[in-house]
């Protein structure tokens, strides 16, 4: 199963993606947020597996166009570092519209998963768009200490998916914030998967840290989550 580049409007101006529908032509929408790297062929084969199991998955490229190698960590460090923080939530919010808007799209909510970089813009956009964001999946990303946002604004239901090992976003850092978050009320839970470095989930292996066997573990308890919210 493959999905197709498409464009859809952002704010008065234009922002594209990729979206993977599944066999059945319908399902819950699930945006799917990139790695530092870009919209990279990856991500878009999560788009895919998440359309194989019967949601319909869009993938805004918040690049517009440009990516990195996974040889080139110094690119993909400007790329993140450079993006425009308010075309990123421009056009994640346009991803969701979209979704919502397409008569393949079942419910009136979405999910969102996102790695690393992606995992910081999931809980992001998730505190900005309220109810509209029913569950929200970040991988070993999260936004810390200035980064934070306003928190009130999160209703969605949270299950993040961490490294033990990872000094980009540390775990201890992240569970804080998950404690803090219960605290007022919030539905966060934080796997923490042992022996794991930051990117484990990447089946490419750009970093050497894939794990097979807590990607699947992971992955199985994604669909599980995103079943049950959406």
């Amino acid at each position: 199963m493959s999905g197709t580049m498409v464009e859809f409007p952002a704010n008065g101006t234009a922002a594209g993606g990729y979206l993977a529908v599944p066999d059945g032509g319908r399902g819950p929408g699930v945006v799917v947020l990139q790695e530092w790297w870009g919209l990279v062929p990856q991500i878009k084969g999560v788009c895919d597996r998440l359309a194989s199991e019967g949601f319909v998955a869009l993938a805004p490229d918040l690049y517009h166009g440009e990516m990195a190698e996974h040889t080139e960590m110094d690119r993909a460090g400007e790329l993140m570092t450079s993006l425009p923080p308010d075309r990123a939530a421009r056009d994640m919010s346009a991803a969701i519209d979209h979704l919502l808007s397409l008569d393949a799209t079942t419910g009136n909510t979405v999910g969102v998963i996102g790695f690393c970089m992606g995992g910081m813009l999931t809980l992001l956009i998730a505190a900005q768009e309220g109810d509209r964001v029913a569950a929200a999946v970040p991988f070993y990303g999260a936004p810390l200490g200035d980064g934070a946002p306003d928190w009130s604004g999160l209703t969605a239901a949270v299950e993040g998916h961490l490294a033990e090992n990872d000094d980009f976003f540390p775990p201890e850092a992240i569970n804080a914030l998950g404690a803090e978050l219960r605290e007022v009320g919030r539905d966060v839970v934080f796997h923490v998967y042992e022996g794991t470095g930051h990117g484990f989930a990447n089946e490419e292996n750009p970093l050497g840290t894939w794990d097979e066997a807590a990607a699947a573990t992971a992955w199985a308890r994604t669909l599980a989550f995103l079943g049950a919210h959406l």
